[in-house]
């Protein structure tokens, strides 16, 4: 049965080591203090803050009943007024753009009416005016071909009072 026992166990290091772990514990272990502080920190804070808190708490807790059976109800009817109200404004002014509406489809449809009238129009006068024109060419036509024809005797006639004058 061998025993380990720590190799300082009744040496005259013995006494180092526990100096040097009492050095360790108060300058590098902050556990105990820390511990301190957050108990310190707990105990103000429940003794100062938690009677404050919960009276917030119970203030928060009022206002909120208190607009959910009077503020609330009172808002959700001014709505359903207002909705209605404006619902039926909303219906008149609908109505009223669909008058617009047709009155200005009417109007277009008269401009595109009084349009086509006066394209009508036009081309009837069009269809008249060449009419017309074919008459005139066919009296100048008819004109230009008489002319030539005096022209032609004309210069046949000139033609027989040469031809006697140069038998000469």
């Amino acid at each position: 049965d061998r025993r380990r026992d720590s190799p300082a166990a009744g040496s005259p290091i013995q006494p180092i080591i526990k100096d040097v772990g009492e050095v360790y514990s108060r300058l590098l272990d902050h556990r105990p203090v820390i511990q301190g502080e957050i108990r310190y920190f707990v105990k103000e804070f429940e003794e100062k803050r938690g009677l404050r808190e919960l009276r917030v708490l119970e203030n928060l807790k009022n206002t909120i009943f208190e607009t959910n059976e009077r503020v609330l109800p009172k808002c959700e009817q001014a709505m359903q007024d207002n909705l209605s109200e404006t619902f039926k404004r909303l219906q008149a002014a609908n109505t009223m753009i669909h008058r617009l509406q047709e009155r200005e489809c009417e109007a277009k449809k008269l401009q595109a009416d009084k349009v086509m009238a006066r394209e009508e129009k036009c081309i009837a006068h069009w269809e008249e005016f060449m009419k017309e024109q074919q008459k005139k060419r066919v009296e100048v036509d008819e004109e230009h071909r008489k002319a030539v024809e005096r022209l032609k005797e004309q210069y046949s006639e000139m033609e027989k009072e040469l031809a006697k004058y140069v038998s000469f």
